[in-house]
């Protein structure tokens, strides 16, 4: 076993955030410790509130800063909803959307998402359909999602939220960090029942600082006094998250790199028998493998010093998510994976404790190829 494991199973930035934010961290001092902001008496909420509201040209009252998106998410479920109530969510989610139905004790509904091509997509057709059926009081839209990938198109999203005129519409954007950012304003004035949630956790490799944001049309405004916060917000967690809003050109370039390391690993899975790298817009991929080397391989990889989430959901039970981490441990990564595969093929004869997985995986290829 490794002495040290890197960890690419939850969505964290291994390349860490921008140098100003550790400038932010250095030059700390009473002031952003010690005492509790007086915004107010600029007219603002926080200095951050103040930095989006003139990023995205809207109105600072309509933005709330949260613990990270999860907690903004958690608090619209508690606000707005009642058992009495039905909550749409996508069908392959996070696994908290339903928990925190669940602690309200509201109905719960899953709209389809379907494998296209090159991944997963959002099927619009079934969503409006069950809509209509249902008339939920909340619908949750991810995008990009988690665990798939895939995010829905400006267009879809359009025409989707016109027909949920009569419902809130929770569009969580955690994996995200500018898909939105020149239609938020239109999308505000054109649904008033809209709230749009980002975090600085992943694009902006802050989840440590957890430090999120939720955005709301005009018929949603309660929202924003379920969380107000009397005395202010994390004062250092602002600064480090304008130092990172300060800083597009250090961000863009990790995108870039982590867009030549997802064609890489799509390139690479499809290579290996059984296996399907699905196409995807956030910072992981999800990965389809035969079931029988789930064992074997997460041996392998620790042993190798690598952690990724093997998926153990009813729908997603046959998959990896693997967390984009920096070039060279991306790498370092798919070379385990393809040596896992050549190490122990049978025709090249394998350890016996893996002989009754690898047997059950050979037969699973047949099968596959015989369709």
């Amino acid at each position: 076993m490794a002495h040290s494991l890197i960890f690419l199973d939850r969505n964290e930035s291994n390349y860490g955030p921008a140098p100003k934010c550790y400038d932010v961290l250095r030059t700390a001092g009473l002031e952003s410790m010690s005492w509790y902001s007086r915004e107010f008496g600029n007219g603002s909420k926080s200095i951050l509130t103040a930095r989006l509201a003139n990023d995205f040209q809207i109105d600072e009252s309509s933005i709330i800063l949260g613990y990270g998106a999860e907690d903004l998410l958690k608090q619209s479920v508690q606000c707005f909803l009642t058992k009495n109530d039905t909550i749409l969510i996508p069908s392959y989610s996070w696994w908290y959307y339903k928990q925190l139905a669940a602690e309200v004790g509201c109905k719960q509904a899953e709209y389809q998402l379907v494998l296209g091509d090159n991944g997963y997509e959002y099927d619009v057709d079934s969503l409006l359909e069950l809509y209509s059926r249902v008339k939920p009081a909340m619908v949750f839209i991810s995008s990009p999602n988690n665990p798939t990938g895939n995010a829905i198109s400006p267009v879809e999203l359009r025409d989707i939220l016109l027909h949920f005129s009569d419902s809130i519409v929770v569009l969580d954007e955690a994996y995200s960090a500018k898909s939105t950012n020149s239609m938020m304003k239109d999308l505000l004035a054109e649904n008033p029942n809209l709230i749009i949630m980002r975090t600085f956790s992943k694009y902006y490799a802050l989840a440590g600082m957890r430090i999120g944001y939720a955005v709301v049309g005009e018929k949603v405004r309660e929202f924003t006094k379920f969380t107000n916060r009397y005395l202010g917000y994390n004062r250092l967690s602002e600064q480090i998250a304008i130092a990172a809003l300060d800083s597009p050109e250090y961000y863009e370039e990790i995108a870039r790199k982590m867009s030549d390391d997802k064609e890489m690993m799509y390139e690479e899975f499809s290579r290996l028998p059984g296996c399907t790298a699905y196409r995807s817009v956030a910072n992981f991929i999800l990965v389809k493998i035969p079931r029988s080397i789930y064992t074997p391989l997460n041996s392998y990889l620790k042993n190798q010093g690598f952690v990724v989430k093997f998926m153990n959901e009813e729908l997603l039970n046959s998959h990896l998510r693997i967390t984009l981490g920096t070039q060279q441990q991306n790498r370092t990564l798919m070379n385990a994976i393809i040596d896992f595969f050549r190490e122990y093929a049978p025709e090249e004869g394998i350890h016996r404790s893996f002989q009754p997985a690898f047997h059950e995986f050979r037969k699973e290829i047949t099968h596959e190829a015989a369709l």
